[in-house]
């Protein structure tokens, strides 16, 4: 099926009343959770899993598609406000966002911050468009060593990029392959890690560990280091931007684009590389006449820029989940996660046996777009009194939400004790800056991979060679390691040239 033919199938489907209220449900609710400072999409989507299982496999995912994009859109609106950034992304976006908030230009920095998202996630959706069959052309001619490969990538490069230190997000990787042994082996049908406990024989469930780390782990932690008192939300003002605001702004919408799509096709772990790339780009490029409002006043590129390349690169982080079923960041693996618990496995033959799915899921994407605007401009004002809630009951809500919807699959006890156990452990793993998103990646991809080595060594009788004799398996681990050895062999190269520098 061509792009053209398949983006007909899914507008047909994404059009039906229903599809269209999960769409305007989910953009509803992932603006409001990406306002929220410290709940972001992947805590929203592990904690809407267990709940949505009644619900059809189309509908769920228009919703978590619906819930992410919200989120990416929502992350503006703390950070401009509250200087608070309510997601990572959008930790750029306060640097100028806040400074215009407090010289009373928070209207036309919440204008170009939800203009600039429609029009990236809009050109990041027509890349998941074009660019996604393409990715499926390529995957169809790897075989099992290739695939083995490429999941070594993803564990290295999310290792390396997610997190403080390589170290700790190769712990949290190492966590989540062994949470993913648990269960009887497939091959030899032996138990592992079971402790002769009957309910761990089926291995622990991928959403009850998603909810565990997003879910209560991340609200143990805000609990852990709430600070009671009032935070200061700035007034939004006039909602207009001027001529000079318009032309200021157009250049970095596509810039940012234009940089972020790329950064979250590859699997470099989020979208803080591509906005912070895009704030320094626009630093550089801005009129001399206007440089000095930057870090001062608020310079309105400083919005505009980072703000399309977070939800370009929040669009690009679909093409690999999709095509290959690898997640390159902590909500994509909450997805991947959900379309397991459905029964069905992303990868290059999605697009041909889940083709209704998978083209109703992109045309969403372009409806969201729409409704994204159209409920952040006029709405602005609600958003801004959503930042009100007192935290304390907001936390015990979440609590109370992820304690029933585990309950709720298994009916079991085991599962509970679980769920608390792993959601302490993710509280200390956030104290002490360990990483997430690894653990779920971790125990998604590590069958998957045990899987894929153990086909290539059946297919090669036992001869390991085979992984650096195939040319692209063998290209595909040197990038591995150059991923996890060349920071730090970068970082030694910078603090040798600097000792042998001449002092002046």
């Amino acid at each position: 099926m061509d792009v053209w033919s398949g983006l007909a199938l899914g507008f047909g489907h994404a059009l039906t009343i229903t599809n269209l209220g999960w769409a305007l449900l989910g953009c509803f609710l992932g603006t409001a959770i990406g306002v929220l400072p410290g709940i972001g999409p992947a805590l929203t989507i592990a904690l809407l899993l267990p709940i949505t299982f009644q619900v059809s496999a189309t509908g769920a995912f228009i919703l978590f598609c619906g819930v992410f994009y919200g989120a990416m859109y929502g992350g503006s609106t703390t950070s401009i406000l509250l200087n608070t950034p309510g997601e990572s992304g959008s930790i750029i976006t306060a640097l100028e966002g806040a400074k215009m908030a407090r010289n009373g230009r928070a209207g036309p920095a919440l204008v170009t911050a939800a203009i600039g998202s429609f029009v990236a996630g809009t050109i990041g959706t027509l890349g998941i468009s074009f660019v996604g069959p393409l990715v499926v052309e390529l995957a169809l001619k790897l075989g099992p060593a290739e695939y083995f490969s490429l999941m070594l990538l993803c564990f290295a490069t999310v290792s390396a990029v997610l997190g403080g230190s390589v170290l700790r997000g190769l712990a949290s990787l190492g966590l989540g392959l062994v949470i993913g042994l648990v269960g009887i082996d497939l091959q030899t049908g032996q138990p592992r890690l079971t402790f002769g406990i009957p309910e761990l024989l089926d291995g622990i469930d991928v959403v009850l560990v998603a909810v565990a780390l997003f879910a209560v782990g991340e609200t143990m932690f805000l609990a852990w280091n709430h600070v009671a008192g009032k935070q200061e939300v700035r007034e939004v003002g006039r909602l207009m931007m001027t001529k000079q605001d318009w032309k200021r702004s157009i250049g970095p919408w596509f810039r940012g684009a234009g940089l972020g799509f790329p950064f979250g096709v590859m699997p470099t772990g989020g979208s803080e590389m591509p906005t912070m790339l895009s704030y320094y780009a626009e630093r550089k490029l801005v009129r001399p006449e206007h440089r000095h409002e930057f870090g001062t006043t608020g310079a309105i590129e400083g919005v505009a820029g980072p703000e399309a390349a977070n939800n370009a690169a929040a669009a690009g982080v679909l093409v690999p989940m999709l095509t290959l079923g690898l997640p390159t960041s902590a909500t994509a693996a909450i997805m991947l996660s959900a379309f397991q618990s459905y029964g069905i496995q992303p990868g290059p033959m999605l697009f041909t046996t889940q083709a209704d799915l998978v083209w109703t899921l992109i045309a969403s994407l372009y409806i969201a777009n729409i409704m994204l605007v159209v409920l952040n401009l006029p709405l602005v004002g609600l958003w801004a009194r959503i930042l009100k809630i007192p935290t304390p009951q907001l936390y015990a809500g979440i609590l109370v939400f992820a304690t029933i919807g585990t309950y709720g699959i298994s009916n079991s006890v085991v599962d509970l004790v679980l769920l608390y156990g792993i959601g302490i452990i993710a509280a200390f793993m956030r104290r002490f800056d360990f990483p997430q998103a690894p653990v779920v990646i971790g125990m998604i991809l590590g069958p998957m991979a045990e899987q894929a080595m153990r086909q290539a060594l059946t297919i090669s009788q036992g001869d390991w060679s085979t992984f650096v004799t195939r040319p692209v398996s063998l290209s595909i681990l040197l990038i591995a390691v150059l991923a996890l050895a060349g920071p730090r062999i970068w970082g030694l190269f910078v603090r040798n040239r600097a000792d042998t520098a001449p002092s002046p």
